[in-house]
């Protein structure tokens, strides 16, 4: 089939190269010519394991423009997947989203296109995207549409670090029309997928016992009400392991057996539970948000999902407050911070937990220094305030410091030289904001282990 993506972001770039690796004839529209100029160089603007072997792979089926005139006539389907930030009220700003749908609108030209929000929209957004591509359409072609296009929803259930995967292997497909039309022209589009029929990548084999994909067929609203659904029932998990992690520090609990212990109830489940320093990215927070926005038009409150917000604020508020704890003074106090990414695999610091911490410690007159694997570029580029604080290598960070905070579970940070590096520090205090050190080993090495469970 031939397929237009509108925007090469995480999920346009993933969506893209994954149906040009399946066999899909895939032309990307961007507006910023550098990302083109480097996507079309085989070279891809964010870090995502495996991106650039299967951009190498697909690349007979890949181009790349930022004109829209030679991306979408004749696209049997085409994916909106534009960026949609927060507004200061938690609704997302969707003023890319409209300009995306007015240019698709003016090129369609063919029997039958299929227009798909890709990006995480509020509900009801597939109505009005709907009818600013009639508007834009029947304003070019001065009459009108008569069938040529028609709109769905097929949300994302990306996970940064994994996205290929989750693209090529995922747990489901949910796909939301009115038109029996466009349920068929996806049914095909995904078919190798949801037989896992194709040939799987050399450096990322199929998982074992990966059987037939589940499509979840439903209406508009509803597909867009189960991505939101989704990711707040998630952020939800996170924030109740966290929760009951302060407890589990009053009471003298180990936080890491009782999410285990819980985990192991089918009902409930492992993921998620990860006791620490709370989530942050690009989904949660703004998923959440708009999901409370949402509910406000309607007159109805959401008081879990806020709930589950302010915990995850907590816990940012926790590693200084843990900080301040034990060293009484912070002032003047030298703090290294391990990892700056959201989460591993990914140099993503939307929302990041370490900025938020990083920021707070520099307010209260500590000397911080900040070191990751991947994302000190980006942050290079993103957060120019701070800059200055960048450890050129993990050495610097515990050197001379009163205390290192392990924010980002990096293998890399998993498996350094703890006993080499304990003579370094000041004060040998690490804190452990993902329960993922062994505290009986570094407390054998010299180390006062904390967590922000307090345990």
């Amino acid at each position: 089939m031939r397929v237009c993506v509108v925007g090469t972001g995480y999920v346009g770039l993933t969506t893209g190269v994954s149906l040009a690796f399946l066999g899909h004839d895939v032309i990307c529209v961007d507006l910023d010519q550098a990302k083109v100029d480097l996507l079309s160089g085989g070279r891809s603007p964010i870090y995502e394991p495996h991106m650039e072997a299967l951009l190498g792979d697909s690349a007979e089926r890949m181009t790349f423009t930022t004109d829209y005139s030679t991306a979408v006539p004749g696209a049997d389907v085409v994916f909106i997947a534009v960026q949609t930030p927060s507004l200061p009220d938690g609704n997302p700003d969707l003023k890319y989203l409209r300009s995306a749908a007015e240019s698709v609108g003016r090129h369609i030209d063919g029997e039958f296109t299929v227009v798909i929000n890709k990006s995480t929209v509020p509900i009801g957004s597939s109505n009005w995207v709907d009818s600013i591509l009639r508007e834009s359409f029947e304003r070019t072609h001065e009459r009108r549409s008569n069938g040529e296009f028609s709109v769905a929803s097929n949300p994302e259930f990306l996970r940064q670090g994994a996205a290929i995967q989750d693209t090529l292997y995922p747990d489901r497909i949910v796909v939301g029309s009115d038109n029996p039309r466009s349920l068929d022209v996806l049914n095909r589009l995904y078919r190798t997928i949801l037989n896992q029929t194709f040939t799987p990548p050399t450096y990322l084999p199929r998982p074992a016992g990966l059987g037939a994909v589940p499509m979840v067929s439903t209406d508009l609203a509803s597909a867009e009400l189960i991505k939101y659904a989704a990711n707040a029932f998630l952020a939800l998990k996170i924030s109740f392991a966290n929760e009951i992690g302060q407890l589990a520090g009053r009471v003298g609990a180990d936080i890491s057996q009782v999410t285990r212990g819980i985990g192991l109830d089918t009902r409930i489940g492992p993921r998620f539970l990860q006791p620490g320093i709370g989530w942050g990215g690009s989904c949660f927070g703004k998923d959440t948000a708009a999901l409370i926005a949402t509910s406000a038009e309607y007159h109805h409150d959401m008081p879990i999902v806020s709930a589950a917000r302010e915990v995850n604020k907590l816990q940012r508020r926790l590693v200084v407050d843990r900080l301040l704890g034990e060293l009484r003074i912070l002032k003047g106090r030298r703090i290294g911070l391990l990892g700056l990414a959201f989460k591993p695999e990914t140099d993503d610091m939307r929302d990041a937990p370490a900025l938020d911490i990083a920021r707070m410690l520099i307010e209260r007159g500590a000397r911080v220094r900040l070191h990751d694997p991947v994302a000190a570029e980006r942050l290079r580029r993103e957060q120019p305030d701070l800059v200055a604080y960048l450890a050129d290598d993990v050495e610097e960070v515990f050197d001379d410091s009163d205390a290192v905070v392990l924010v980002t579970e990096w293998a890399q940070y998993l498996d350094l030289d703890w006993a080499k590096l304990a003579p370094l520090m000041r004060t040998p205090v690490i804190l452990d904001g993902r329960h993922c050190l062994d505290p009986e080993r570094l407390v054998k090495l010299g180390y006062r282990y904390l967590s922000v469970s307090g345990r």
